[in-house]
């Protein structure tokens, strides 16, 4: 019954997730962490770090990481097959389409009107794993990790100001995360 409830999770993901994985994450998130509290909202956290350190898109490393950690190497492959399988069908229907009926001016004002739903997916999946790793859980100041805080001001300076190359800059943080984690 697990294989069957992570195939239709991650097929549901992959079926609404338009956009590419920054856009999956909310999607992702509300599946494994909220409806079927798989993983807690800190392994989410993880989940997305561990997702874009290893190569390949984030949302299909995140389905083999939840299917690994729920039911082991079928679990994965499970979880995977579900993610890959609408956008495999979606796009073989959609190249044809495009090709037979590219011209067509009500075709461009869809995909010109799906343009705002990406930015706004990716953007509330960045605010989501912004107050996570700054706050935990729930936003309470007393709570402010002052370190990821001022490590993300540092990132968002070397990257914007400097156009710091972004690898280099998470190498960076993590290296002086690990550092002030053995100092204090």
């Amino acid at each position: 019954m697990i294989y069957l409830q992570l195939f239709w999770s991650f097929f549901q993901i992959g079926l609404f997730s338009i956009g590419g994985g920054y856009a999956a994450l909310p999607l992702i998130q509300t599946q494994v962490v909220q409806v079927h509290s798989w993983i807690t909202m800190n392994e989410f956290n993880d989940l997305i770090t561990i997702s874009q350190m290893t190569p390949g898109p984030i949302a299909i490393n995140s389905a083999t990481f939840v299917g690994n950690q729920i039911a082991g190497l079928g679990g994965a492959i499970i979880s995977t097959l579900g993610c890959i399988m609408p956008s495999c069908i979606i796009v073989s229907i959609l190249a044809y389409l495009y090709f037979k009926y590219k011209n067509m001016t009500i075709l461009q004002g869809i995909l010109k009107g799906l343009r705002p739903a990406v930015v706004a997916l990716i953007a509330s999946a960045g605010l989501t794993i912004f107050i996570t790793a700054i706050w935990g859980e729930s936003i309470q100041w007393e709570t402010t990790d002052i370190t990821n805080a001022c490590l993300f001001i540092m990132a968002m300076i070397m990257l914007r100001k400097f156009k710091a190359d972004p690898t280099l800059t998470m190498i960076s943080c993590g290296c002086l995360s690990v550092m002030i984690y053995l100092v204090f």
